[in-house]
């Protein structure tokens, strides 16, 4: 059992979803053969997406030939979207994806903890209450066990809680912890069903300048524990260095904006020693350490024969080694050791695979399918070498379909084949593992021990190709996947996916209601079956009215679609509910969402959940009704708005002129727009002349950091770092007769009750007297911050400026938040 849970742990690294199927060169498969024949392992360890050092990694996969690993503890779930709109679980799996696109870059795995980012957080303690300390840590101690590195390194200090991100200070306790515990036999014992304690070598902390203040007070540091080395290599073979890598890596973070340019020569790294057996070595961290096959018992053997296929490989025909690598694959396989025998199975078959020339590969008729329904799949083998290879068999699974071509492929003469593909009826659809079940501000639930830390779900569609290499047998797994001709882009390759029989979307998220007038709905309904007919019926809580309850439909083609339109009628007073379909087809119910996320730097990615519509009724009023928006960095406050019943309008920046202006009665700036709309800077004298002829000019917040502009507004004003990370932060008002805090919305203390994730960010920390701040807030043990939404009268106008966080707030329909939002657009009409 043991043997086949690491398997599965391995296959979801050696296999990328929708990835056109990796063709190595000659020099790629040499840089296999060395990695193959170097077995030391280094874990990385750091909170976030983004928080890796990928200098480091892909110099230990590119320099060392070593097993390279990052352990991000969050997906980054929390944090801001420079790309697209989606926030919260949907960022989090863009996030994954970028991170397992870095790692295709620069040769490292990818793992993950159950921990959910939340959000900023200003000290460990309240990072590991909130993400439940125990079970973070078990799945720290499952990684290490997992894995097996022979070094883990820290990206952060645990000794220096308070001094940055409580997540970066928490991975770096939970790395020290973990370090200890993973080799105690009396630590987490239920992960012993799957695997054996383990004990990492040694720990050490990447440090750098930028801990110590600056490069002064790093160069007077003690670095006698320091190991340090120069990453800045050049790779021949890959005709880059390893900065140069590392940019590429680093800049699969699109969503972060984290763009970074290449560069060459010397680049020093510095490891502080932590824990462990000390180095005698200050420029090697494997010092000490057998990283050769010697290191396994039965391994010399194996190492004499794989050395000598490294020493005497071939670059114009790789083929020449098979027979060594053949030899060298049986003897792994009587292997005692099951660590690396798992490991080092894998890594050869690929390289025997690419080696050899072969080309295996299962096409799906259609990009997806549901459980029951029954397709073609294309089979395509050739050998492309003069090795003997016969192809025994192909089986699909999950149903274990099964054809026996009993076929000789000779050099550069393919076969093919069809065969029919019935997914099992109780099929799990195609979504990521860790959103299947609820769970809480600070966990995902995954109740499975063998799912928690890798990436992403594995691939339940497989074809394996049973063949016979110079009398060798070994099976080769491959993913069943979609592929076109894309008239622009050439050959195309698509995730082969598992659906619903039938998508039921909602047009939004959150409806909101500002009066009691009912609201017509649409429910498009999409079914994945052609010739589908049955019933949606709608419930919500009590007060709220639904006319039809139920309602039929019927769509004849796959994939075809009907609009369903409903009548909701909110209750009397402020309220809120969830309205939730049913689809009711031949006796069986559906109540999924599809929502597909499509970029181009990853493969397109599927997630089922369940269908909602958040009903929210508020007791709001406004004055104004135009507004124009320009977007910044990414947001839904331009469509939250329309739901309260304004008229938005955005606007480009090349169209912004007083006289365009005019018609608005606020123009509203997006999260980060002047850190990333470059343009704008030469239109701030025409939206300063609009708020002196009379306009309302809101901007919402900018980081400090990368300010596209000196004038942020016509008066004088600097941002600061400082922001309120608890959503219950006590809201005092510091101006209660002003007239935002009254007009036409009487605010309370009670419009700050139900916040999300935060107060606000990056409040400005200086202003000019023209400025009045309304509010103060702090987090606990903190001095109070009033900088959070200030307002200026400027000319007949008003320029406001805000960091509290609407734009986390109006995708879960906070009351107050709008209440506030709309006295902003209000002020002065």
């Amino acid at each position: 059992m043991r043997k086949l849970i690491f398997a599965l742990f391995l296959l979801s690294f050696s296999i990328n979803n929708a990835q056109a199927p990796e063709k190595w060169s000659s020099s790629e498969i040499y840089h296999h053969i060395k990695k193959l024949n170097f077995l030391g392992s280094v874990l990385y360890i750091a909170a976030h997406p983004d928080d890796e050092n990928t200098r480091l990694i892909s110099y230990f996969s590119n320099e060392k030939n070593a097993r390279t690993a990052y352990l991000s503890l969050t997906r980054g779930d929390g944090g801001q979207n420079l790309i697209g709109p989606e926030l919260r679980e949907q960022l989090g799996v863009i996030r994954t994806q970028e991170l397992l696109a870095a790692r295709r870059i620069d040769g490292g795995q990818q793992f993950f903890t159950r921990a959910n980012d939340f959000g900023y957080s200003k000290n460990p303690s309240e990072t590991l209450e909130i993400w439940n300390k125990e079970e973070v840590l078990g799945d720290v101690v499952w990684i290490l066990r997992k894995f097996r590195p022979d070094v883990v390194i820290n990206r952060f200090d645990h000794r220096t809680p308070g001094s940055t991100h409580g997540h970066h200070t928490s991975s770096a306790i939970l790395s020290v912890e973990a370090f200890d515990l993973a080799g105690d036999k009396n630590a987490y014992q239920d992960q012993l069903e799957y695997v054996d304690p383990y004990q990492p070598e040694r720990l050490f902390f990447n440090t750098s300048p930028w801990f110590y203040g600056g490069e002064e007070a790093f160069r007077e540091a003690d670095k006698s524990n320091f190991v340090s080395f120069d990453t800045g290599v050049y790779f021949p073979l890959k005709g880059l260095s390893n900065p140069e890598i590392a940019s590429l890596s680093r800049s699969q973070h699109r969503s972060q904006g984290f763009g970074s340019t290449g560069s060459r020569g010397k680049q020093m790294e510095y490891l502080e020693f932590l824990k462990g057996e000390p180095t005698a070595d200050s420029l090697d961290i494997f010092d000490g350490i057998d990283t050769t096959w010697s290191r396994i018992e039965d391994g010399e053997e194996i190492g004499e024969i794989l050395y000598k296929v490294e020493e005497n490989f071939d670059f114009e025909d790789p083929s020449k080694s098979l027979p060594g690598l053949l030899k060298a694959y049986e003897l792994i396989q009587k292997l005692e050791d099951e660590h690396w025998k798992e490991i080092k199975t894998d890594e050869i078959k690929e390289i025997i695979y690419a080696a050899s020339g072969m080309y295996l590969e299962g096409i799906a008729a259609k990009p997806s399918t549901t459980p029951s329904e029954e397709l073609q799949v294309h089979l395509e083998a050739i050998n492309r070498s003069d090795a003997e290879i016969s192809l025994s068999s192909v089986e699909l699974t999950p149903n274990n379909s099964k054809i026996s071509p009993q076929v000789d492929l000779k050099n550069n003469e393919g076969w093919d084949g069809n065969m029919n593909f019935k997914i099992p009826a109780d099929a799990s659809y195609t979504t990521p593992y860790w959103l299947e079940e609820k769970g809480s501000m600070g966990m995902y639930t995954v109740k499975d021990q063998k799912l928690r830390g890798i990436p992403e779900t594995p691939l339940s569609t497989m074809a394996t190709f049973n063949v016979l290499i110079n009398g060798t047998k070994l099976s080769f797994q491959r993913p069943i996947v979609y592929k076109f001709n894309d008239e622009v882009y050439g050959e195309t390759y698509k995730n082969f996916e598992i659906i619903p029989p039938v998508d039921i979307k909602f047009q939004d998220e959150v409806l909101i209601f500002n009066n009691t007038e009912p609201k017509e709905i649409t429910i498009q309904v999409t079914t994945n079956r052609p010739n589908i007919q049955g019933k949606l019926n709608l419930e919500a809580g009590k007060g709220w009215k639904i006319e039809p309850l139920e309602t039929d439909f019927s769509i004849t083609q796959s994939g075809g679609t009907q609009n369903l339109l409903f009548k909701i009628t909110p209750p009397e007073g402020q309220n809120e509910t969830k309205l939730l379909p049913t689809a009711t087809i031949d006796g069986k119910t559906y109540n999924k969402e599809l929502i597909e996320i499509d970029y181009e730097h990853f493969p397109d990615q599927n997630l089922v959940l369940p269908a909602s519509l958040k009903l929210v009724k508020l007791n709001i009023s406004k004055k104004g009704q135009n507004i124009a928006y320009i977007e910044g960095a990414g947001d839904v406050v331009p469509e939250s708005l329309e739901q309260i019943g304004y008229d938005v309008v955005k606007i480009s920046p090349s169209s912004i002129s007083e006289s365009y202006l005019k018609k608005f009665d606020a123009v509203v700036l997006g999260i980060r727009a002047y850190n990333t709309v470059e343009e704008l800077k030469y239109k701030q004298k025409a939206l300063f002349d609009y708020v002196k002829q009379g306009g309302t000019m809101i901007v919402q917040y900018n980081t400090s950091r990368g300010l596209l502009i000196d004038n942020l507004s016509p008066y004088k004003l600097r941002l600061s770092r400082d922001r309120v990370t608890d959503e219950n932060a006590e809201v005092t008002f510091l101006t209660p007769e002003h007239p935002v805090l009254n007009s036409p919305n009487k605010l309370t203390k009670a419009d700050f009750d139900g916040w999300v994730q935060e107060r606000g960010l990056y409040f400005p920390g200086s202003w000019d007297e023209n400025f009045t701040p309304l509010l103060s807030m702090h987090d606990a043990n903190e001095t109070p911050k009033s900088g959070s939404l200030l307002v200026a009268k400027y000319g007949k106008g008003y320029y406001i400026y805000t960091g509290i966080s609407f734009f986390r707030q109006f995708p879960e329909a906070v009351p107050g938040a709008f209440r506030l939002f709309a006295n902003l657009i209000s002020i002065g009409k």
